[in-house]
């Protein structure tokens, strides 16, 4: 064997061992589930913007017709997220090993259970401090049932939590956005791409 044999040998050896980038070809999310998620988005944040703008206004007609927008809007996270929570029962536990170690799975499932949790929580936060300020929750043309008499210590309470509430899911928010940009920047994996591709099923 050559010399220029023998190196060309070398060569193929190292092409064929040589790391190459991480990108898998996983399978797209189910179309439901990501459509949901981004009306979920999409409802969140014209929510936060809304009762944002509304500290900027002046004129009282204008100001209740952006407190009724961002009531719809809250009212449409809670029907999203019953929506997603049965999807996700019917779809069953996704247990997806690109998302790393079993720590970070963990770790990921526990902020989405969070995520969860704060979607439920918050709009029935907003819902309750509305009644408690004595002032009745429409959805469309219907008017709400009553889930507390009004009582203006409870207002006060309960408008601390809807607060309290929104920083938390805010943070967790930051916390999935960063954890999505690490996954395509640093880990080189399709988690993203998977959210935002669609398949039909």
């Amino acid at each position: 064997m050559t010399s220029s044999t023998q190196a060309d040998d070398a060569t193929a050896r190292a092409a064929a061992s040589a790391p190459e980038p991480r990108r898998s070809a996983g399978a797209a999310l189910p179309r439901p589930l990501v459509l949901l998620h981004w009306l979920t988005v999409l409802c969140l944040v014209l929510a936060a913007g809304l009762i944002l703008l509304r500290e900027e206004v002046d004129g009282r007609a204008v100001r209740q017709w952006l407190l009724e927008g961002h009531r719809h809007f809250g009212l449409f996270v809670l029907g999203l997220f019953f929506l997603r929570a049965a999807l996700r029962l019917r779809l069953g536990r996704r247990d997806d090993a690109e998302a790393g170690s079993r720590l970070l799975r963990a770790l990921a499932g526990l902020t989405h259970l969070a995520m969860y949790a704060l979607l439920l929580t918050l709009p029935v936060l907003g819902w309750a401090l509305s009644q408690s300020m004595g002032k009745p929750v429409h959805l469309f043309a219907a008017t709400l049932p009553e889930l507390v008499a009004p009582d203006p210590d409870l207002a006060d309470t309960l408008g601390a939590w809807h607060v309290y509430a929104a920083w938390a899911l805010l943070g967790l928010i930051v916390l999935h956005i960063g954890a999505a940009l690490w996954h395509h920047f640093v880990r080189r994996d399709d988690l993203l791409r998977r959210m935002l591709r669609f398949r039909r099923g």
